[in-house]
């Protein structure tokens, strides 16, 4: 007999009713300057010899705010690792939690973890989970890049966030 687990229905944590909520915002990062919000945590010796940034690891704490311009109304943070893990293109294994700050989400995150391929137009990224609101969050993201200036190294990323809770 085993102590430690057990079966649960569904309506003893009260999730009774799966809903379906479209999330549409912006992330704001600022890449270079006096207060980045992207940081580059670790590399491999030879991580300056690849021409895909391999090997490299950044630490993310972007802004989420409902408009693609800096003077719009935050409504979180996204906070982030991620790898840069291919050596033949562009392609960063991305581990983000979406932390809302404002209205009914307050305190509650979606959490997505997948293949980011940077340069592509459009990605499709997938929810792994929740907590709060979104608690059993499951669902896709749709993100693209609104904006991108290497050289002021600000970097504007839309996300249209498709998540199934209870």
């Amino acid at each position: 007999k085993s102590d430690f687990a057990r079966s649960l229905l569904p309506e003893q944590l009260e999730l009774t009713t799966r809903k379906l909520t479209h999330l549409h915002f912006y992330l704001h990062e600022n890449i270079t300057g006096p207060f980045p919000n992207v940081i580059q945590v670790a590399q491999a010796p030879t991580t300056d010899k690849s021409r895909f940034s391999f090997r490299a690891v950044n630490v993310v704490d972007d802004l989420i705010l409902v408009g693609p311009e800096r003077s719009s109304k935050q409504i979180g943070r996204a906070q982030a690792v991620t790898a840069f893990a291919s050596q033949n293109d562009f392609a960063v294994l991305l581990a983000i939690n979406l932390a809302f700050t404002e209205g009914k989400y307050n305190g509650s995150t979606v959490t997505i973890s997948g293949r980011n391929m940077v340069f592509t137009e459009l990605r499709e990224l997938p929810v792994v989970g929740g907590s709060g609101v979104f608690r059993f969050a499951t669902g896709y993201v749709k993100t693209s890049t609104q904006f991108m200036d290497l050289k002021a190294g600000i970097l504007v990323l839309e996300y249209d966030v498709y998540v199934f809770h209870y």
